[in-house]
This record gives C-alpha cells, sequence and structure tokens, in this order.
C-alpha cells in the first residue's frame, strides 16, 4: 500500500488554503500563467521609456520564467515565488493586472496637468532640487 505523508497528502488532496476567503484553485498554474501573460501584453500600451513598466514587466517576466520552469509542479511554484500559497500568488497576479489597467486608464506616464504647489517635495527639512536628485 502506498503511504503519504501528510504534505504529499495535502498537495494531492488540497481542500483549504488555511486563509479565511482564499478557496483553493482547482487548475491553477494555467491561469496563473495567463495572468502574468495578459499583463505582459497590457504593459505594451505604456511607453518604453515608463519606470512603472519596466519594473512591472522586469518583475512579472521573472515570475512567468518560474511558472514556466515549474512544468505544473505547484510546490515549486509555490517554493521559487515565496509568496505563500498559489491562490496567494494567483490574487496578487489579478491584483497587478487590474492597477496595470487602471494605470494605462490614467495614463500615469504623461506629466500632470498642474504644477505641484511650492513645498509639496520637501521632506524632514530637506528640499528635492534637481542637484539632489542626480
Amino acid at each position: 500500500m502506498l503511504r503519504l505523508t501528510r504534505p504529499l497528502f495535502n498537495q494531492v488532496l488540497k481542500t483549504t488554503t488555511g486563509i479565511t476567503g482564499l478557496h483553493v484553485h482547482q487548475n491553477p498554474v494555467p491561469v496563473l500563467t495567463q495572468t502574468y501573460e495578459t499583463t505582459l501584453s497590457a504593459l505594451s500600451a505604456f511607453p518604453a521609456t515608463s519606470v512603472y513598466r519596466q519594473g512591472v514587466e522586469a518583475l512579472t517576466q521573472r515570475k512567468l520564467n518560474i511558472v514556466k520552469s515549474a512544468n505544473g509542479d505547484i510546490a515549486a511554484v509555490e517554493k521559487e515565488l515565496d509568496e505563500g500559497h498559489i491562490e496567494e500568488s494567483l490574487d496578487i497576479a489579478q491584483d497587478e493586472l487590474s492597477l496595470v489597467q487602471k494605470m494605462a486608464e490614467w495614463k500615469a506616464w504623461e506629466p500632470l496637468e498642474e504644477k505641484p504647489p511650492a513645498g509639496q517635495w520637501e521632506y524632514s527639512g530637506t528640499v528635492a532640487t534637481a542637484e539632489n536628485s542626480s
């Protein structure tokens, strides 16, 4: 008879994440892959010089490579992503996709319509100037 240890058994028949409101996803790897790919395609609406695009694109591509290289092994994906359960990673990916869509709608890369008030960027008695930021 095949004897399963508790962690291995939980991977085979995962019934709960142990997190209130976060349900077990029956097939998370393809959905996670699709979410990352959708995020990457949505980022193409941003200019290549957008710092937000560059950061999210690099992070999402890294995560997508991890998921693809794991060949469907959920435990390996969870370990490499280090975000908890794969369902949590899926939740994070969906939130990021939602934010990308909102940032595209807001056109966050465009210059401000109104100049900020004088002193808005002062922190703890220091003034951010062109000389200080370089």
